[in-house]
Formats: structure tokens, sequence, C-alpha cells
């Protein structure tokens, strides 16, 4: 039994929320997102909260019940509130900047990388070394954020790179004499 699909998912205001067939569509002030559900699952709007049961007892049906009830929050929680990811940039000559709907970068490379910003996504840098990632897509935003930190990972010896704010690189002691 899922312990997470158990769980209604509570609409907020200003939220709405609608099942037509197979698909489920959440609208609000940051946007509008559809998620396509499998057959296996039946969703259901009651009462500011969106239901998520399992049509059968299949194993399949099980293993997608919390999955699509946790994708459908995700969708909810998007639209009213959006996602959030930082990333900061360590490194002598490393910098950040947006110019219209490209991201710029200057990684140490002998040319600039130009990153084109997708729809749905707002990069912004108030810093050369910190961007911030903001969109309504829950995976979206962590998909850019992966491919950003993918130009140049941080390496163990000096700490040089893109890392994501809240992660700590674990240093490795370089040669002895």
């Amino acid at each position: 039994m899922s312990r997470v699909g158990k769980h209604p998912v509570l609409i907020p205001q200003g939220v709405t929320v609608e099942v037509s067939g197979q698909t489920v569509t959440a609208k609000g002030k940051l946007g509008t997102l559809k998620l396509v559900v499998s057959h296996d699952i039946g969703t259901e709007v009651k009462d500011g909260k969106v239901t998520v049961s399992p049509r059968s007892e299949t194993k399949r049906a099980r293993m997608q019940w919390g999955t699509t009830r946790a994708l459908i929050n995700n969708m909810v929680a998007g639209v009213s509130k959006g996602f959030s990811v930082g990333l900061e940039i360590n490194g002598v000559g490393y910098r950040a900047a947006v110019q219209g709907k490209v991201l710029n970068l200057q990684l140490g490379y002998s040319h600039e990388v130009n990153f084109p910003i997708p729809d749905g996504i707002k990069i912004t840098c108030e810093k050369p070394t910190a961007i911030r990632i903001d969109g309504s897509d829950r995976q979206q935003v962590g998909e850019v954020a992966a491919k950003l930190r993918s130009f140049r990972k941080p390496e163990p010896y000096k700490g040089k790179g893109i890392k994501y704010e809240t992660e700590t690189i674990r240093r490795k002691e370089g040669k002895k004499k």
C-alpha cells in the first residue's frame, strides 16, 4: 500500500484543478501545468482536494499511485508558489550574465558557453557568481540546474566550478612534497 498516495492533495486559494479523462490540469497565478495520468490510476477532485486511487490491485497500479500523487502535488505547488534553485560559481574569472533569452557563462574555457533559457524558466544573476533559476515546473527547474552544473562540475582540490547553493564539496588534500 502506498503511504504517500493515501493522502489527498489540498488545493490552495487561487488554484483550480480539473480532471478530464486521464489529463489533470492545474491553473494558478504562475501558469498552467498538465499531467497525463496512467490508466491504472483514477483521479478525482472533491471538496478542494485531489484524491488519487489505484483502479486495480496490480503491482504497477500500486507503484504509480504514490508517484502520481506526488506529481500532482508538485503541479499544485508549482502554479501557486513556484520552485527555485540557486547555483554558485567558484573560480577566478568564472562568471555568469543574462543577456536577453541567453545565459552567458565564462567558465575558464577558451570560449564562452551560451545557454538558451527555455520557456517557463526565469534565470537571474544577482551577482556574477550567483545564478537563481525559477519556474513553475519542478522537473524542468531541476533539469535546467543540472544542465548548467554539468558545464563545469566542481572539482575536489580547489572547489572550482558550478555547485548548488546547498551542496558541500568534499575537498581532497593535494600532493605532498
